[in-house]
Parts: structure tokens; sequence; C-alpha cells
């Protein structure tokens, strides 16, 4: 694919090759253990006590389940997000995939400071992973959540370290930030720092809600445009669309019957572009060129929701409004919602 205009976070699952697992050498690593963690408001041993007692614990997940016995300290994350509730739980991950080859860590301003001068090691790139590379590493967790690891990638991995694998009964990609986030807290025994998180982010979406009651009568969609003549729009698994429709927008559910199944994007020709025409329409691009291309199409201009006005175009990067609401996690979305609240509200 190309690298001028990069589909953004959630939209390239198509794009994800089904690669076989890279041959690797016999390793016997063996997990670490134990340890505990700062706590301001109890001593110490108290501490130690009390994190000790959130292990052993097991996570059930889309290839079994797997118990952690002691406090994971290395932690390698190989879901495309699953950085940042690893990071807002207080833990820098030591290695991390990459996609389109952008290395973004501690670019993104909800995560900058999380990561400081510390930077993971890159272990692949989307789906694709270099198990030798995660092997040096030594982590004593793998954590896979949004992601489409294999079966096989799976138990070759479990062959050295402990693996929580994406959300089991829900498709690849499929779900939501809640429960990812949950997975993750439960793998790195905080649970009860990870609910605070997520009732923390619910209440920021409930106070939107409240504040702009007329969301809840306008139906939206989220849409995207790599190439000329090719649309893409996203169901509603898709993070970007979840976090507007917690923001209290109604989605089109027509939107999802055009997508191929398994997927959490519908691709569309210009022909198709009437599906588009909504109460809202929210175009996160990677480029002014593809703005203006989308504003240019003749069909899309016959659409009511672009002579009315009703269109907005919100950038990936510089500023990282999409990039926020496409990772849609527990530290991107406050930074999404103070970006697109004003944005949203301002369209009549």
């Amino acid at each position: 694919m190309s690298t001028g205009t990069r589909p953004s976070l959630a939209s390239f699952v198509r794009y994800v090759p089904r690669v076989a697992v890279a041959t690797v050498a016999a390793l016997a690593l063996s997990a670490c253990g134990g340890g505990s963690e700062k706590t301001e408001s109890k001593p110490s041993g108290e501490a130690s006590a009390s994190k000790s007692a959130a292990f052993p614990v097991t996570v059930e997940h889309k290839y079994g389940s797997t118990t952690i016995d002691a406090e994971p300290k290395k932690v390698v994350t190989l879901g495309l997000s699953d950085q940042d509730a690893v990071l807002a739980l207080g833990i820098k991950p030591v290695g991390a995939v990459d996609w389109f080859k952008e290395t973004p860590y501690g670019k993104w301003p909800w995560t900058k400071d999380k990561w400081g001068s510390t930077k993971p090691e890159i272990v692949g790139e989307r789906d694709e992973y270099n198990i030798e590379k995660i092997a040096a590493l030594k982590p004593d967790l793998v954590i896979a959540q949004y992601s489409g690891m294999k079966k096989e990638q799976y138990d070759t991995l479990s062959k050295f370290t402990k693996v929580v694998a994406q959300p089991k009964d829900l498709p690849d990609y499929g779900a939501s930030w809640q429960v990812m986030t949950r997975q993750i807290g439960k793998s790195l025994g905080k649970s009860a720092e990870t609910e605070k998180l997520i009732t923390d982010i619910d209440a920021r979406f409930k106070a939107v809600r409240d504040k702009h009651p007329e969301f809840a009568t306008k139906t939206i969609a989220v849409a995207d445009s790599f190439e000329a003549g090719k649309y893409s729009a996203f169901t509603k698994t898709d993070p970007k669309a979840i976090f507007f429709s917690e923001l209290g927008f109604k989605l089109k559910p027509e939107i999802d019957t055009l997508a191929k199944p398994g997927w959490n994007v519908a691709e569309l020709s210009a022909e198709k572009l009437n599906v588009l025409d909504v109460d809202r329409l929210v175009w996160v691009t990677s480029s002014t060129e593809a703005n203006e291309r989308i504003k240019a199409e003749p069909l899309y201009k016959k659409l009511k929701v672009n002579q009315e006005k009703r269109d907005l175009f919100v950038p990936y990067q510089d500023p990282d409004i999409g990039a926020a609401f496409s990772f849609n996690t527990v530290l991107s979305i406050p930074y999404a919602i103070d970006e697109v609240e004003p944005l949203i509200a301002a369209v009549k």
C-alpha cells in the first residue's frame, strides 16, 4: 500500500494479510513473576500483599483461557491500540506493533506524557509479528486485544510466555473499548483501577449527551476515501462509529448490511454514496487532497448532507483528532471529546 495516504487505525482491517507465523528456533523462556507496585495510600508491605492478592487471575479469550500467576512486569502489546490501556494503568509496554511504519509512539498528545522518553521495541506491523524480537524481550505477558492474532501465532507465543488473545465470541477488531480495557485490566491485576477508568469515560460521554440532547435525534455516518472513486463507511463495530454512537448519535443500519461478513467497513462506489446522505456525515481523512477530491465528486455534490453543509471533514493527524476517535481508548477518548464536541455541535 502506498504510504502517501494512510487509512486510519481501525479502517485497515480489510488490508491485514493472512500470514503464517515466522519460523523461530525453539525457545525455553520462563515468565517473570511477582513484585509490588507503589501505592501512596498504603504502607509498602500492605501494598505488596494487596497486589499479590490479585493473582493468580484467569482470563478467557478467543483461544481458550490464560492463567497469570503473578503481577506482569514486562508486557508486550500486539493489539493496534492496546498500549493505551496498559499505559493508563501505569505500565509502559516493552514491545508494541507498528502500523504503516509510522512508529508514532510518544507522538500522540494523549500518550506523550505516559511514554516520556521510553519507547517500546517495535515487534511487528499490524498482525505480522516478529516472534524472535518478542522472545528477545523476555516478556511475562503478551496482550493482543485489538488484533487479528491467529491460532498458530497464539500457540507459538504461548510456548515461552503468557498470552491473552482477543476477546472470545466477538469478531476480530469487533470488541468495544470497554470489553478490551477490562480484559487488559484483569490481565494486569488492576480490575478496580480499570473500572474507575471506564466509569470516568462513561461519565464524559454522558455529559455530552446531556448537553446535546439533539444528537439523539440525528443519524450519523463516518466515512473515508483512500483513492479516487472508492469510499468507505464504517460499521457499528468500528471504533469511530462507536465513538459517535456514545456521543448520542444514531448509526445507519444500512451501512452494516453493505459490509462484507467480518468486516467493519463497507466499501462504496460513487454510485453508492447516497447511503451517506444522513443528518451528520463525518469524513476522517489523511490529506487535504482527499478532502478536495471528495468534495469534487459530482454524485457527492448531489447529496443533501453536502448541499446543506451538514458534512464535517476532520483531519486524522495534525491535529490528531481523527486518530483520537479511531483509537477510541481510555486515553484517547477524552482528547477526542474535547476536540470533536465543538466541531459537531456547530453543524446545523
